[in-house]
Protein backbone atom coordinates (compact mmCIF):
# COMPACT_ATOMS: atom_id res chain seq x y z
CA UNK A 1 0.00 0.00 0.00
CA UNK A 2 1.19 3.48 -1.27
CA UNK A 3 1.08 6.62 1.19
CA UNK A 4 1.04 9.89 -1.29
CA UNK A 5 2.49 13.04 -0.12
CA UNK A 6 2.89 16.39 -2.22
CA UNK A 7 6.06 17.53 -2.85
CA UNK A 8 6.99 21.05 -4.39
CA UNK A 9 9.96 22.05 -6.02
CA UNK A 10 10.61 25.64 -4.92
CA UNK A 11 12.49 28.62 -6.63
CA UNK A 12 12.75 29.50 -2.43
CA UNK A 13 11.72 26.81 -0.41
CA UNK A 14 11.86 28.62 2.85
CA UNK A 15 9.43 31.52 1.63
CA UNK A 16 7.01 29.84 0.06
CA UNK A 17 6.72 27.34 2.98
CA UNK A 18 6.28 30.41 5.21
CA UNK A 19 3.88 31.67 2.82
CA UNK A 20 1.90 27.95 2.80
CA UNK A 21 1.76 28.10 6.65
CA UNK A 22 0.34 31.93 7.40
CA UNK A 23 -2.08 31.28 4.33
CA UNK A 24 -3.40 27.72 5.90
CA UNK A 25 -2.34 27.60 9.51
CA UNK A 26 0.38 25.13 10.16
CA UNK A 27 4.68 24.84 10.94
CA UNK A 28 7.59 24.27 8.94
CA UNK A 29 8.51 20.68 11.02
CA UNK A 30 12.02 20.41 9.33
CA UNK A 31 14.22 21.84 7.14
CA UNK A 32 17.55 20.04 5.86
CA UNK A 33 19.64 21.94 3.07
CA UNK A 34 22.83 20.85 0.50
CA UNK A 35 25.33 22.09 2.93
CA UNK A 36 24.39 18.70 5.44
CA UNK A 37 24.83 16.54 2.57
CA UNK A 38 28.25 14.43 2.07
CA UNK A 39 30.52 16.06 -0.54
CA UNK A 40 28.02 19.29 -0.87
CA UNK A 41 28.88 21.59 -3.34
CA UNK A 42 29.96 25.52 -2.27
CA UNK A 43 27.40 27.06 -4.02
CA UNK A 44 24.50 25.09 -2.75
CA UNK A 45 25.12 25.22 0.93
CA UNK A 46 22.09 26.95 1.47
CA UNK A 47 19.73 25.39 -0.58
CA UNK A 48 16.78 23.33 1.26
CA UNK A 49 17.04 19.55 0.10
CA UNK A 50 14.20 18.59 1.99
CA UNK A 51 11.85 20.69 3.83
CA UNK A 52 8.59 19.34 5.86
CA UNK A 53 5.67 21.57 6.90
CA UNK A 54 1.99 20.77 8.34
CA UNK A 55 -0.35 23.40 6.49
CA UNK A 56 -3.86 23.03 7.12
CA UNK A 57 -3.41 19.83 8.69
CA UNK A 58 -1.74 18.77 5.49
CA UNK A 59 2.25 17.55 5.70
CA UNK A 60 4.08 18.75 2.25
CA UNK A 61 7.46 17.84 1.75
CA UNK A 62 9.47 20.80 -0.35
CA UNK A 63 12.68 21.30 -2.22
CA UNK A 64 14.69 24.36 -3.66
CA UNK A 65 15.06 23.34 -7.27
CA UNK A 66 19.01 23.62 -8.19
CA UNK A 67 19.06 21.34 -11.12
CA UNK A 68 16.61 22.59 -13.74
CA UNK A 69 14.41 26.11 -13.40
CA UNK A 70 11.34 25.94 -12.11
CA UNK A 71 8.60 26.26 -15.16
CA UNK A 72 4.95 26.57 -13.97
CA UNK A 73 3.60 22.88 -14.46
CA UNK A 74 7.01 21.16 -13.25
CA UNK A 75 6.95 22.18 -9.70
CA UNK A 76 4.54 19.62 -8.17
CA UNK A 77 5.96 15.94 -8.19
CA UNK A 78 3.76 13.40 -7.02
CA UNK A 79 5.86 11.50 -3.91
CA UNK A 80 4.58 7.90 -2.84
CA UNK A 81 6.37 5.83 -0.13
CA UNK A 82 6.12 2.09 -0.05
CA UNK A 83 6.24 0.01 2.81
CA UNK A 84 8.59 -2.53 0.85
CA UNK A 85 11.25 -2.70 -1.30
CA UNK A 86 9.21 -4.84 -3.91
CA UNK A 87 6.14 -2.59 -4.00
CA UNK A 88 8.12 0.48 -4.60
CA UNK A 89 9.94 -1.67 -7.34
CA UNK A 90 6.81 -2.75 -9.47
CA UNK A 91 5.31 1.10 -8.65
CA UNK A 92 8.43 2.66 -10.36
CA UNK A 93 8.99 0.19 -13.29
CA UNK A 94 5.47 0.33 -14.04
CA UNK A 95 4.98 4.12 -13.59
CA UNK A 96 8.58 4.51 -15.73
CA UNK A 97 7.21 2.99 -18.80
CA UNK A 98 7.01 5.05 -21.96
CA UNK A 99 8.22 7.77 -19.74
CA UNK A 100 12.03 9.25 -18.58
CA UNK A 101 13.91 7.72 -15.53
CA UNK A 102 15.26 10.95 -14.22
CA UNK A 103 16.99 8.89 -11.35
CA UNK A 104 16.93 5.56 -11.11
CA UNK A 105 15.62 4.22 -8.04
CA UNK A 106 18.84 3.12 -5.71
CA UNK A 107 19.70 3.13 -2.32
CA UNK A 108 19.60 6.93 -1.28
CA UNK A 109 22.06 8.28 0.98
CA UNK A 110 19.71 8.69 4.01
CA UNK A 111 19.27 4.39 3.55
CA UNK A 112 15.79 4.11 1.92
CA UNK A 113 15.04 3.70 -2.05
CA UNK A 114 14.59 6.98 -3.71
CA UNK A 115 14.00 7.22 -7.64
CA UNK A 116 12.52 9.67 -10.12
CA UNK A 117 10.64 9.63 -12.57
CA UNK A 118 8.50 11.25 -15.33
CA UNK A 119 5.99 9.52 -16.97
CA UNK A 120 5.16 9.30 -20.33
CA UNK A 121 2.45 11.74 -19.24
CA UNK A 122 4.33 14.09 -18.32
CA UNK A 123 3.67 13.46 -14.36
CA UNK A 124 6.45 13.65 -12.18
CA UNK A 125 6.66 11.09 -9.66
CA UNK A 126 9.10 10.62 -6.61
CA UNK A 127 8.82 6.86 -5.02
CA UNK A 128 10.81 5.86 -1.75
CA UNK A 129 10.47 3.35 0.85
CA UNK A 130 10.06 3.94 4.34
CA UNK A 131 13.24 3.43 5.50
CA UNK A 132 16.19 1.53 5.28
CA UNK A 133 16.23 -1.08 2.48
CA UNK A 134 16.47 -4.61 3.04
Amino acid sequence: MAKQTTYIMSEDARAQAEFYTYALGGEILSVMTHGQLPEAKEELKDKVVNLSLMAGGINFLMSDSVFEPIIRGNAINLSLEFTTDAEARDAFDKLAEGGKVKCPLEPAFWGALYGHIEDKYGVMWMITTVGPTA
